[in-house]
């Protein structure tokens, strides 16, 4: 794997060697300059617009590159590495399709604040207007979601302009910058020579809070009795995960978890109540709903956290708002106390100066609350179900692993039932919602985390949409363990159809599905089949003692649902507890 890959240079060396003045193609600048950034795996597909780039990667032992099946399993897996390790993610595709092919990856990472450079390739300049053939706009394809794009022009400009292309993409609110290189660009030659700093006109996000609305909001916090944090995702790529712990512990203040937001406080802490929202848990959403003061850091009030909005934290004198994107704030809810500014730097403060709120018998409100409605469902001995399943593998792994997910049901019961303890071990799509993105997104974060446990948790419909990026697990012996939760219809979807259509179900069968255990193994993939709970304790353990990849097929009972539930335009306040009403 490219993280395991000895350099043959030492770091000083290499960067030496890299440095050198050399007139050189654009193509060899672009792996230079990527090199110099610290990449260490880059995800791609090759194609007519970037065979100067690939040409220059044949021979080049320092460049480590995984080819995968298809453009979109590239991006998601560059998202998966750059959300498991907090670095930046990179993926290259030639123009056109390639490019075009990528679009719902760079939509993922642009919704969730997930930085990638993007590189593409496209026609010669001269031809640039004249419908050639594989041309697409992709700069003005791609401009509503990502963080910055570039058209390089000039030869001359590439080393600048990835040098700034990373800063962009992994300062201030995190996410995709796109780099679109013409192929006689990555042709042309020019001596080499990479900027020591970015300067960009305009460009400075705002990272050190005033110190006036910090103290606003601890004062807050002094007077509130019962106060309410909810955490997002915001603490996890800020690395404040430590800061916040201390914060919390500080001034006694209950705290829920958004599903980008789940690991970045340790699920073991008394003062954890789960995750809120449409599927969150019943003490979390009550003590949003009844808190005095709320207060969210790093989370961006999204509307399946919210849902109906005029009905949101009713009781809520005073909200709080700490975020490093000024835009969010008082976007969706209005905020009283906003706090613009990287959300480590702002707990940092905030916690010199941090006091006890009068939370004393809120606290222990919640505490029996959690004891009288906690997550659970109607467990079966002749049926498999997923929640045992989600439940079986935290258990095993002790929360200790590294979990992607897809999106639907399986998605929302991974959340639910994995006991996350560390930041940047859930890897899911949360703004777009992406199906297909599960599977190659692991196979980015075993890249960037080689020693370490990842497993993918899937649905049987999404599992489809990637499944080619077996292919590349076998060839390069990725261990990552894929966990099928099959109930061979489009989970979410025939819920929401059950609940608020009154039971008329369109186009949701999945018959016709692979048998996935053959599908592995035709990959040269080992596969593995449960059916009940024998088997499935059987099955997992047999694929935690594989040193390779494992395909797990779980079948599930098909009807089950995801509760607690709040359906759209409902308030927190009406959650449908299901089993447990």
């Amino acid at each position: 794997m490219c993280a395991q890959m000895e350099a043959t240079l030492s770091k000083e060396q290499l960067r030496h060697k890299l440095l050198q003045p050399d007139v050189i193609s654009g193509s060899e600048i672009l792996l230079r300059s990527l090199l110099l950034e610290g990449v260490d795996c880059v995800f791609g597909y090759p194609g007519g617009a970037v065979l100067y780039i690939y040409d220059a990667m044949h021979g080049n032992p320092d460049f480590k590159h995984l080819l995968t099946r298809h453009e979109q399993g590239a991006i998601h897996a560059a998202d998966g590495y750059a959300r498991s390790t907090g670095k930046v993610g990179v993926c290259i595709a030639t123009s056109g399709p390639g490019a075009t092919n990528l679009v719902t990856g760079i939509a993922t990472a642009y919704m969730d604040s997930v930085p990638l450079v993007v590189i593409t390739g496209n026609v010669a300049t001269s031809a640039i207007g004249t419908d050639a053939f594989q041309e697409a706009d992709i700069t003005g394809i791609t401009m509503p979601i990502t963080k910055h794009s570039y058209l390089v022009r000039k030869v001359e400009d590439l080393p600048r302009i990835v040098h700034e292309a990373f800063h962009i993409a992994n300062t201030g609110r995190k996410g995709p910058v796109l780099i679109d290189i013409p192929k006689d660009v990555s042709a042309h030659k020019t001596k080499f020579v990479y900027p020591d700093s970015v300067n960009i006109r305009g460009y400075n996000p705002t990272v050190q809070p005033n110190k006036l609305q910090i103290d606003k909001l601890l004062q807050a916090i002094e007077e509130a009795e019962r106060p309410v944090i909810i955490a997002g995702g915001g603490v996890v790529y800020a690395n404040a995960a430590p800061e916040l712990v201390e914060f919390v512990n500080k001034t006694h203040i209950p705290i829920t978890t958004t599903l980008l937001g789940l690991g970045g406080f340790p699920s073991a802490h008394e003062l954890w109540m789960g995750m809120p929202g449409m599927h969150g848990t019943y003490t979390a959403n009550h003590a949003i709903q009844n808190a005095d003061l709320l207060i969210s850091i790093g989370s961006r009030f999204d509307d399946r956290v919210t849902m109906k909005l005029d009905g949101f934290a009713p009781n809520a004198k005073t909200i709080a708002h700490i975020d490093v994107d000024p835009a969010e704030i008082g976007k969706n809810v209005k905020t009283d106390i906003p706090v613009v500014g990287d959300v480590k730097a702002v707990l940092q403060l905030a916690n010199l100066k941090a006091k006890p709120a009068r939370s004393k018998e809120w606290i222990a409100e919640i505490a029996l609350l959690k004891t009288q409605f906690p997550l659970k469902y109607s467990d079966s001995d002749e049926e498999l179900k997923p929640q045992f399943v989600i439940e079986m593998i935290s258990e095993t792994t002790k929360g200790e692993a590294i979990v992607t997910t897809d999106v639907g049901q399986h998605q929302m019961w991974a959340a639910q039932f994995y006991k996350f303890q560390h930041p940047r071990s859930l890897i899911s799509s949360g703004g777009l919602g992406t199906m297909g993105f599960g599977f190659p997104s692991a196979i980015g974060a075993q890249m960037g985390n080689p020693d370490k446990l990842v497993v993918s948790i899937n649905g049987d419909g999404g599992m489809q949409m990637c499944a080619q990026e077996l292919a590349i697990c076998a060839i390069n012996n990725i261990p990552v363990k894929v966990v099928i939760i099959n109930n061979q219809v489009l989970g979410m979807v025939r819920q929401w159809q059950e609940i608020i259509y009154d039971n008329r179900y369109s186009h949701i069968d999945l018959a016709g599905s692979p048998d996935f255990v053959k599908l592995a193994e035709a990959y040269g993939v080992k596969g593995l089949r449960a059916t009940n709970k024998e088997e499935a304790r059987k099955a997992w353990q047999e694929a935690l003692e594989t040193p390779g990849p494992v395909v797990i097929d779980f079948v599930v009972r098909k009807g089950e649902n995801v509760y607690p539930m709040v359906t759209q335009g409902s308030t927190l306040s009406q959650m449908l507890l299901g089993d447990s009403e």
